[in-house]
């Protein structure tokens, strides 16, 4: 087991029992949905749980707490991690590093592929 996974299931079983948010880094990116008018693309995100995010990652009660602290990550931590890389809009993406509270565990997102309508 990595460090990472130690951490992410210490984690866990801390916050199980109860209700909570959790703030964690989010590698985010631009998937192609399908060729319908030229082509579209949705956004999608996985948690990144390499030791060096895994570090940052917290379970908040309250939920104004969990915004405060993203808000803060996105603004001191993050903008050092997406030095030099791509938008997501840009053909040469790999991603972007953003933190994103959710309820209950970090999952990845969308749950499912969008369909176009």
């Amino acid at each position: 087991m990595t460090e990472a996974e130690k951490l992410v299931a210490q984690f866990k079983e801390e916050r199980q029992a109860r209700g909570f948010y959790t703030v964690a880094i989010y590698l985010i990116d631009r998937a192609f949905g399908g060729h319908e008018e030229g082509g579209w693309y949705y956004d999608c995100g996985t948690p990144y749980l390499e030791p060096e995010a895994a570090l940052h990652m917290r379970a908040f009660d309250r939920l104004s707490d969990a915004e405060n602290y993203t808000a803060y990550l996105n603004l001191t931590v993050i903008p050092d991690w997406n030095e030099g890389r791509a938008e997501v809009s840009s053909v040469l993406s790999e991603g972007q590093y953003k933190a994103l509270w959710s309820e209950g565990f970090p999952q990845p997102f969308p749950t499912s592929r969008p369909h176009y309508e």
